[in-house]
């Protein structure tokens, strides 16, 4: 089966130099720094007119933990709506119950507003309280792939956990490992994982050429770099 980069990007100048590098596709969200939410309309547009790789788009409210109130689930719904009618390529979504399991009765809302979108589970799945057990249910609600670490910080670190959830999925889903995939372990990964799919943010710092003369703002911005994202891309060819 033909491997597939997705890079995070949190910037239209992000996206651009995922495409550059040669992704297979994008995330797009913003607030990379608290986990990622929703990115705007303005910056979604922007990226869909840029664009020719697929662009799936982050359903996220807020940062913190992913069990939602009314309210946060009506934005998380009209989110979806708007990102069908805009054009996307799919979604990326998930809620748990307070207890940590999926939340099973929203997310099949959420999976029908996404009508005949793909679906990407994020890394909410990392914190359930049993994956094994959640990956069988979002089999269940029809996503296409579960982005996790394994439920460690990095994929890297949970390497026979991510075999395990591919054994387990026994090709009725992707399990996309994302969070430490860099070009010096994405061969580890692939080899010790048996994934297909892999997510990465492929970050540089970038010092902004228009840095207002103030200590209050940060001028060093992180970006994706194109050279890392063609090494990844490499590195999964081989």
């Amino acid at each position: 089966m033909k491997r597939v980069l997705e890079i995070c990007a949190s910037s239209v100048q992000s996206a651009v130099a995922a495409q550059a590098g040669g992704a297979q596709r994008i995330e797009l969200c913003q607030n990379l720094e608290q986990g990622g939410i929703t990115p705007s309309f303005g910056l979604l547009s922007q990226v869909l007119k840029l664009l020719s790789i697929p662009v799936f788009v982050l359903i996220r409210p807020r940062p913190g933990n992913f069990t939602y109130d009314a309210n946060e689930q009506a934005i998380m719904v009209a989110d979806i709506i708007q990102c069908r009618e805009a054009g996307c390529a799919g979604v990326v979504l998930g809620a748990l119950t307070p207890d940590g399991h999926v939340d099973l009765a929203f997310c099949r809302t959420l999976m029908e507003a996404a009508g005949s979108l793909p679906v990407t589970f994020h890394r909410a799945f990392d914190v359930c309280s049993d994956q094994a057990q959640a990956l069988e249910e979002i089999i269940v609600l029809g996503c296409q792939r579960v982005l996790t670490s394994g439920g460690e910080a990095t994929a890297p670190a949970a390497q026979a956990q991510l075999a395990a959830l591919v054994k387990q999925a026994a090709d009725r889903i992707s399990i996309m490992p994302g969070s430490g995939v860099t070009p010096h372990t994405i061969r580890d990964l692939v080899v010790n994982t048996g994934a297909y799919e892999f997510h990465a943010s492929a970050k540089r710092s970038v010092v902004s050429s228009n840095a207002p003369f103030s200590p209050m703002f940060d001028a060093v911005l992180p970006e994706a770099d194109p050279l890392v994202v063609a090494e990844l891309v490499a590195q999964l060819a081989t």
